[in-house]
C-alpha cells in the first residue's frame, strides 16, 4: 500500500480505552510511507475528558466510566448507536492545518446530514454540528508527530440520557439530538457508508482499501 491510500477499518462495537491506545501505538510507530486510516466504529457506553476538561462539567456520571483523554476539548459521551469516526492521518503529508481539518470533517457532517434532509451547520465558537441549536455531532482532536488521531462522533440512534449527566463539551444546559429523532428509523450501516465517503472525498487519497480484522495488532 502506498502513502496515497486511505485504509479504512469498519470495527464495529469496543470499549473506548483499547482503540484509544491502539491509536496512540500507530502514531507514535508510523514512519513517513505509512498509509492514513480511517476508523469507524461504536463505542460502550463511556465519558471521556478532553486535556482541557473540567471536573466541574461531570455532574453526575453514575456508573459509566470516565476517561481522562489525550484529545482536545471537554467532557463528552459516547455509547452505542453513536457513530464514532476516527481520522489517523499525516497531516503534514497531506498539507492540512488543524483548522482544516476540523472544517473537512464539519463540512462532511453537514453534507451527509444534507442527504437525508437536515440542515445542519458549523459554529464558529463551539467545535461541533448543530441542528436549530441542538448538538449532533461533537469533534475532538489530537495532533502528534504530525500526524492526528481522535475525530468526530456522529449521534445517530443512542441513548442521549447520559448527555444530561455533563456539561456536553463544557456548555451547561446544551441540547442534543440526533438523526433518528429528526427523520425517523435509520439504518446505522446505511449512515456509516455515507459519512465514509463524505469523509474519503474530502480528503483526497488516489484509492481506499478496506482493512479486515480488528486493531488487537496494531
Amino acid at each position: 500500500m502506498t502513502p496515497q491510500t486511505l485504509c479504512v477499518r469498519e470495527l464495529g462495537l469496543l470499549d473506548y480505552l483499547p482503540v484509544w491506545q491502539a491509536m496512540q501505538r500507530l502514531t507514535q510507530q508510523r514512519g513517513p510511507d505509512t498509509p492514513d486510516e480511517l476508523w469507524l466504529l461504536q463505542h460502550a457506553p463511556v465519558f471521556t475528558q478532553g486535556q482541557a476538561g473540567k471536573a466541574e462539567h461531570l455532574l453526575l456520571p453514575g456508573d459509566i466510566p470516565v476517561v481522562q483523554a489525550d484529545r482536545g476539548g471537554q467532557v463528552t459521551y459516547h455509547g452505542p448507536g453513536q457513530l464514532i469516526a476516527y481520522l489517523l492521518l499525516d497531516v503534514r503529508r497531506l498539507g492540512l492545518g488543524v483548522r482544516e481539518l476540523v472544517s473537512l470533517m464539519e463540512d462532511s457532517l453537514v453534507a451527509l446530514l444534507a442527504e437525508y434532509g437536515v440542515v445542519a451547520a458549523a459554529r464558529p465558537d463551539a467545535p461541533g454540528v448543530y441542528v436549530e441549536g441542538a448538538k449532533i455531532a461533537s469533534l475532538g482532536l489530537r495532533i502528534r508527530r504530525g500526524c492526528s488521531f481522535h475525530g468526530l462522533a456522529l449521534n445517530v440512534d443512542m441513548d442521549l440520557e447520559p448527555f444530561r449527566r455533563i456539561n456536553p463539551c463544557g456548555y451547561a444546559g446544551m441540547k442534543m439530538t440526533q438523526l433518528c429523532d429528526l427523520v425517523g428509523p435509520v439504518d446505522f450501516s446505511a449512515v456509516l457508508g455515507r459519512l465514509r465517503a463524505q469523509l474519503a472525498r474530502r480528503l483526497g487519497h488516489v484509492q481506499q482499501k478496506t482493512l479486515k480484522g480488528g486493531i488487537e495488532n496494531l
